[in-house]
């Protein structure tokens, strides 16, 4: 993202950075809004059950993007206690990379029928950039947040597919080790592996999936 400041592209900066924002924020709200449909109104409660990303902004989080575009928001609190099925955590993990896929869906549908049928709007190069970038990056958020390391989502999915003991077993390690491998991950790409270049190119080929239009 520094890059892009230094190159002056100063455009493709904020078109980036928008679609990153709104994409980390539909992330958090369908955490929070399953959780809500489950029987947990914490989310509700603190303020984090909207779309504006104000509420869900996390400061460093947000720099990261700004510099790195790589970051985070503000994890949505919810309450497994009062979750009225077994199946909630499952369910509140799965709902985060699920809202990017539903809008990375949305976007490039909406963009090509858009471009089809000859609206001004979609004609643009900034709109090419702005939907491309925003299908793309939800994609990435999607397949990111699945990877069963550290704090993120499929940590929590993967459990639900593994024997019991089993998958105790790999709570223990992840609890342990996850943030540790989480990192590592993020320092092998910048150390020249090309992690998040896979991600996104796996992102890419699904988007000729998802494209109906």
């Amino acid at each position: 993202m520094i890059q892009l400041l230094l190159q002056q592209q100063y455009l493709l900066f904020v078109l980036i950075a928008v679609a990153l924002i709104f994409s980390l924020t539909f992330h958090e709200f369908g955490h929070g809004k399953v959780a809500s449909l489950i029987g947990d109104d914490t989310a509700k409660r603190a303020g984090r059950l909207t779309l504006n990303p104000i509420p869900h902004i996390d400061p460093l989080g947000l720099l990261m993007v700004l510099a790195i575009g790589i970051g985070y928001a503000k994890p949505v609190p919810t309450d497994p206690r009062k979750f009225r099925t077994r199946w909630g955590t499952l369910l509140v993990a799965a709902a985060g990379p699920g809202m990017n896929l539903l809008l990375a869906i949305i976007t490039i549908n909406l963009y090509a029928l858009g471009v089809k049928a000859g609206w001004g709007l979609f004609q643009t190069e900034v709109a090419y950039f702005f939907f491309t970038y925003l299908a793309l990056i939800n994609m990435l958020l999607m397949l990111f947040n699945l990877l069963p390391i550290g704090p993120l989502d499929g940590s929590y999915i993967l459990p639900y597919a593994l024997p019991r003991e089993m998958a105790l077993r790999y709570l223990q390690i992840n609890q342990r080790y996850g943030t540790y491998a989480l990192l590592g991950l993020i320092a092998l790409n910048f150390l020249g592996v090309p992690v998040f270049q896979t991600i996104w190119k796996i992102g890419e080929f699904m988007l000729g999936i998802i494209l109906l239009v």
